[in-house]
């Protein structure tokens, strides 16, 4: 399963342009169930002043599984080997939700995070890369071509660990729509 972590405003954007048409047939297997995935262990350290250790992360872990959570995004495992140990460690101590570990489209942070996760009962690896026009020229200092490859290599590899993959088209707030829509295309062919 690749699952698309896609900006507010692109599904906005559909709804109010509708200018995608989307074929999707209810089967069986669809239920109407709402899955809750949490980035307090991994985007809740960007608050200042707020930094967790491996046991609080552990803690706050365990409360958001009591909750209900489904997927705890842990961290970003090759930013520092601290990251790194907490997602171990959260992979041994929190078996219910999926664990998902964030990494950029590349092949070291792909790595890393599966080595993260090797203990997961249910491991997600959440890659992506910029999908705006100012990202791609200033920040990755590429083309769009470049970047559609990076996006599919990615994804395809990150399989090879994982089979719950997760893409996510970074700065989509700023990113032309049908350009979004041809990086999702791409990452899902």
């Amino acid at each position: 399963v690749i699952l698309i972590d896609s900006s507010i405003l692109l599904l906005q954007s559909i709804v109010s342009h509708k200018q995608w048409t989307i074929n999707c047939q209810p089967t069986s297997k669809m239920n109407n169930k709402v899955f809750i995935f949490d980035t307090t262990l991994r985007d809740g350290e960007q608050v200042p002043g707020c930094q967790l250790n491996t046991i609080e992360k552990i803690e706050v872990g365990l409360a958001l599984e009591a909750l209900g959570v489904d997927v705890l995004e842990a961290g970003f495992p090759i930013s520092s080997p601290g990251d790194f140990q907490s997602v171990v460690e959260i992979t041994k101590n929190i078996t219910r939700p999926t664990i998902c570990a964030l990494t950029r489209a590349v092949a070291a942070d792909i790595d890393c995070a599966a080595e993260a996760l090797k203990f997961a009962k249910r491991g997600r690896i959440h890659t992506g890369i910029g999908s705006s026009d100012i990202h791609i020229k200033n920040k990755l200092k590429t083309t769009r071509e470049n970047i559609l490859e990076k996006a599919a290599w990615a994804t395809k590899y990150a399989r090879n660990y994982v089979d719950d993959v997760e893409f996510f088209c970074e700065d989509a707030g700023r990113a032309d729509l049908e350009k979004k829509k041809k990086m999702v295309e791409t990452v899902i062919a």
